[in-house]
């Protein structure tokens, strides 16, 4: 007799996970009872132990394909470039800036930092190897573990769906070798984060659907969804549109809830108020937590912080923004003028002309702290005179600039604006005139206080140190001093353009006196500091610098790609390339264009069979097909979420921008093989199983196939070229050997190397050790002693060079040692080096 635990499996197994529909009778219209059946929870989580034992097998062949050989390569890969180089500033304290939130490089900073990581290697280039001290193996391991687990959490979310355990596990081992998600889980990028935090959210709200309204198990669920994504939107703001679906789903299930006579309208507002809770303020709470670790673990001034302004830059050790600032600005006040916008560049000048237009001085936007920055404030009517007393600087005031390093004063002339020159409203401004030169009508500028901008108080009436916002316009051209993100060409030494502008925006207009000295002020004047800033200030202005810095990312990229080319992969990135090998993000073909044929195909059955109803025709009511339907749509609105808001976008776009979405096609396509089983093939459910296997069958292959551009391991030129299905898929395979004898025989050198370090010769009469001051030298010997080909022979040798580096032929060699020449034995060089 079988055991009451092995008759409960079987129940389990034998149960059916997607049940009648429930249609209840109102005294109008029937309607759809919302409320799930009691044993749906347990038809759709595991719970058998053939199931663990197939969920512990999918977790141990993905955990062979996702783990395989992390420490390959050995070298920098990629975008590991930025988030491995920020992982190493969060563990020294160093500030820096970033277009993303920093859950995800703060989660690498503490994997490495566990591991041992002091931050002492900055991920500076593509391809620079990592010392010893570098941890990168477990700071790989961590996004190669959260890929594995990712596949689990598409399996649990099939499972949570209606899809039967056969159909899950195909479905999600072919997810498991897909090629693109197996190359992005294995390097230090923030995608393998981002989409485990997205599974999650999809998983746990998809567990929620199947519990009864309000119950303990259910709110569990909503709260960990609510959780997942937080940590989501934490990751990358692509969060935003997971968030998005959620709701969505939310507002389609409240609408059926709302249409659901059996259920109290109460309790519905109950479960919408506890969505609000979860699903929105639990993940704000969580994105705000994260910037708080954020700006407190990041406490050192640098660079980075060139993008913030200077009241940011006051609340980090080591900055140089100035304080007890003199307040009031006058006439021969020397001060630095900063811009509003455009991250807060200075007014500067230097020693280097306009090589168009008038070829005057150069007068640039320039970020950072610098003596080129300082203006001498002269009334128009008076320069160079002599300071006898301080007169304030007020509104309408009429002014001159005369920069303080070079002495030539802010100028403006009927001249095209050097970069901006198509723009009839900008003219040129440059530096004009010369040491005790008076200047003329072009130098002048009228001060015009913004008292909208300004500080209330006197900072309306009279010009002070960073309270009063002002603009300058010239007196002659009726122009104001205008700044804005075009750079000047290199050279310009690409600082930011200023021009007069008759037009613009207002605000790019305004300017504010930072620093200010007037030796006729008294030392107990009043003195002005920035205010430090609170941590909503910082948050919102780290969003606004994220904000301006992403949309402006519009640099072309050799490897981007734009987002009507995704669906139809019709070109990867190269990641990474060196000793013959590549890695090279690709999609699995198989995979990939099965899903987007799918998406093809479900929109004309939709669109088929919405026309078949509107002519009368019955539609199906299977539960299977209801539960088909209802669930690809939430899926596909998931990928259409994550992928549409691409085309809006201006900024440079990579084919790993598609990966969140393709995730949700992924999963809408299982459904569509579990509908090929349980309706297409209902009476030969075989069939239906054989076209799921070949399916996964051609999957693998096409994995195994392009592995060596995952792994960056040996591959062939000729194996290489025909893997080309589309011109696009642009790896280099001219980079690869012949023969798989040829990295035999490499690997062979370099073990000979190993053991017997290789030596250069350098031949000469006069020959001196130039790479190894230490080197023995050998004496001189006949041909009969010196077998020149026997050492050419020898393990690691490579050539002869003499003693400026030229490589000599043998029958030289032996002229030279036949004279009385010398053979040193020097420090040797690498393989790839002599090559």
């Amino acid at each position: 007799m079988p055991s009451e635990a092995k008759r409960g499996d079987q129940r389990l197994e034998c149960q059916d996970p997607v049940p009648d529909l429930n249609i209840g009778k109102g005294p109008v219209r029937p309607y759809v009872i919302t409320e799930p059946p009691r044993a749906l929870s347990e038809s759709r989580t595991p719970s058998s132990m053939k199931e663990k034992l197939l969920i512990a097998a999918l977790l141990l062949i993905t955990g062979v394909v996702r783990l395989h050989s992390l420490s390959n390569p050995d070298s920098v890969v990629f975008d590991e470039v930025h988030f491995g180089g920020f992982a190493s500033k969060y563990i020294k304290g160093i500030f820096f800036m970033d277009v993303h939130p920093p859950l995800a490089k703060m989660l690498f900073a503490a994997v490495g930092s566990i591991a041992g990581f002091n931050g002492d290697f900055e991920f500076s280039k593509i391809g620079e190897r990592f010392p010893e001290s570098t941890p990168y193996f477990f700071m790989r391991l961590f996004p190669s573990i959260l890929g594995v687990l990712t596949v689990l959490l598409m399996y649990l979310t099939l499972r949570c769906s209606g899809v039967r355990i056969p159909i899950a596990f195909i479905a999600s081992l072919c997810f498991a070798v897909e090629n693109s998600y197996v190359t992005i889980s294995r390097y230090i990028l923030l995608d393998a984060p981002l989409l485990f935090f997205i599974a999650s959210a999809a998983y746990a709200f998809k567990k929620y659907e199947i519990y009864p309204q309000g119950s303990w198990a259910s709110q569990k669920a909503l709260l960990s969804a609510g959780l997942a994504l937080g940590m989501a939107v934490s990751s990358k703001w692509v969060g935003l549109f997971t968030i998005a679906w959620i709701g969505l789903l939310c507002i389609w299930r409240l609408w059926f809830m709302i249409g659901d006579m059996s259920k109290p309208v109460g309790k519905t507002v109950v479960e919408a108020s506890r969505k609000l809770v979860y699903l929105l303020i639990v993940p704000a709470i969580l994105y705000m937590t994260f910037f708080y670790i954020h700006f407190d673990a990041l406490t050192i001034s640098s660079d980075g912080a060139g993008f913030f302004s200077s009241a940011f830059r006051t609340t980090l050790q080591g900055n140089t923004i100035p304080k007890d600032i003199l307040a009031d600005v006058g006439i021969g006040s020397v001060v630095t003028i900063r811009h509003i916008a455009t991250m807060g560049g200075y007014l500067h000048s230097h020693d280097h002309m306009l090589e168009k237009g008038s070829q005057q001085q150069q007068i640039t936007l320039y970020p950072h702290l610098d003596g080129n920055n300082d203006w001498i404030i002269e009334l128009n009517e008076k320069p160079n005179a002599p300071l006898t007393s301080f007169e304030g600087l007020m509104d309408g005031t009429i002014i001159k600039l005369k920069h303080l390093g070079t002495q030539r004063r802010l100028h403006s002339h009927d001249h095209k604006a050097p970069v901006s020159e198509s723009a009839d409203w900008q003219k040129e401004v440059s530096g004009y005139g010369f040491d005790g030169f008076e200047g003329d009508a072009n130098d002048d500028w009228v001060v015009e206080i913004d008292q909208d901008a300004s500080e209330p108080g006197e900072a309306q009436k009279r010009v002070k140190a960073l309270d009063t916002k002002f603009r300058l316009r010239h007196t002659i051209m009726n122009c104001h001093l205008f700044s804005h993100e075009v750079k000047l060409p290199k050279w310009g030494f690409e600082q930011q353009e200023v021009t007069c502008a008759s037009q613009g925006k207002e605000h790019l207009t305004l300017w504010y006196v930072e620093a200010n000295y007037h030796p006729q002020l008294p030392e107990d004047a009043e003195r002005v500091s920035y205010k430090k800033p609170g941590f909503f200030e910082k948050l919102i202005e780290s969003h606004q610098r994220m904000w301006h810095i992403n949309k402006n990312l519009v640099e072309p990229h050799i490897y981007e790609s734009k987002p009507h080319s995704w669906p139809f992969l019709l070109r990867g990135i190269n990641y990474w390339g060196e000793n013959h090998k590549q890695v090279y993000l690709l999609g699995n073909a198989v995979v990939w264009w099965s899903v987007t044929a799918f998406i093809g195909i479900f929109a004309l059955v939709v669109s088929s069979e919405l026309i078949s109803w509107q002519l009368g025709y019955e539609v199906l009511q299977d539960p299977k097909v209801v539960n088909f339907h209802v669930q690809v749509i939430h899926y596909l609105l998931g990928y259409a979420l994550h992928y549409v808001p691409s085309f809006l976008m201006g900024r440079q776009l990579f084919l790993h921008h598609y990966m969140a979405s393709y995730y949700f096609g992924i999963l809408a396509f299982a459904h569509a093989l579990e509908i090929i089983v349980t309706y297409v093939f209902r009476k030969r459910e075989v069939y239906g199983y054989a076209v799921a296997g070949a399916f996964l069958s051609c999957t693998v292959y096409f994995f195994i196939s392009y592995r060596p551009l995952i792994y960056g391991s040996p591959w062939t030129q000729e194996l290489c070229e025909k893997s080309k299905w589309l011109s696009g898929w642009d790896y280099p395979c001219h980079n690869f050997l012949s023969s798989y004898d040829d990295y035999k025989k490499i690997e062979t050198e370099q073990a000979q190397e190993a053991l017997y370090p290789s030596q250069t010769l350098v031949a000469g009469a006069d020959a001196k050790p130039t790479d190894n001051q230490n080197a023995p030298v050998a004496e001189p010997a006949s041909d009969e002693e010196f077998d020149v080909d026997k050492i050419m022979a020898s393990p690691g040798l490579k050539k002869f060079v003499d003693q400026n580096g030229n490589e000599l032929p043998f029958d030289v060699v032996k002229d030279v040692l036949g004279n009385g020449g010398s053979v040193m034995s020097v420090e040797h060089r690498s393989h790839t080096d002599i090559l």
